[in-house]
């Protein structure tokens, strides 16, 4: 009996450190408010480059899934906060990333993008340690931009919100597991 106690407690604790929302040295609120609603945080992923950790990523729900078409075609409020592990993110690298990105998993629909992809990769520069990005995805309002709390725009269209979710939760994501990390897998 004391063996199974034991045991069920080391459980509970680990998925208790699971929720935390910790990873990599990162930490993230369990919650956010945006947009005056509460938005759960969905899982938490680390952008891997050979051996470098680029970015710990963390995605916020207003109802929590694991299925990224789902996700991304909703109408709920989605955020995404980026924080950035290295300083080896140069802007160059950063913007063939986000065209592989939005190009693999768009397809024919990448053409219909392109402007906005150009107009989304115009707010970054080379990225540092412990920059911090955030994305907040509004159905008929936009995708706003927030980099080290400074509001940079707001890239227009539902289309492109889907757009974006897929390019780390899509069929070519940047890595396999930060994809399933932010999909709480």
């Amino acid at each position: 009996m004391r063996r199974s106690l034991a045991v069920a407690v080391v459980l509970i604790t680990a998925v208790s450190v699971g929720w935390s929302g910790d990873l990599a040295d990162v930490s993230l609120p369990d919650e956010v408010t945006v947009s005056e609603k509460t938005l759960t945080l969905n899982g938490m992923g680390v952008r891997k480059k050979l051996w470098i950790e680029v970015y710990v990523a963390g995605l916020y729900l207003e109802e929590t899934s694991s299925d990224p078409v789902v996700i991304a075609t909703s109408d709920q409020v989605k955020h995404v906060v980026m924080v950035f592990k290295t300083n080896k993110a140069k802007k160059k690298k950063m913007d063939s990333a986000w065209d592989e990105g939005f190009e693999g998993n768009t397809g024919e629909n990448f053409e219909g993008l392109a402007d906005r992809v150009e107009q989304f990769k115009g707010y970054f520069g080379d990225m540092k340690t412990d920059d911090r990005v955030e994305y907040t995805m509004i159905s008929g309002e936009g995708t706003t931009v927030v980099l080290n709390g400074k509001t940079m725009g707001t890239i227009e269209g539902d289309d492109f919100i889907e757009a974006l979710m897929m390019v780390w939760l899509g069929p070519k994501p940047p890595s396999e597991d930060l994809k399933l990390g932010m999909l709480g897998s």
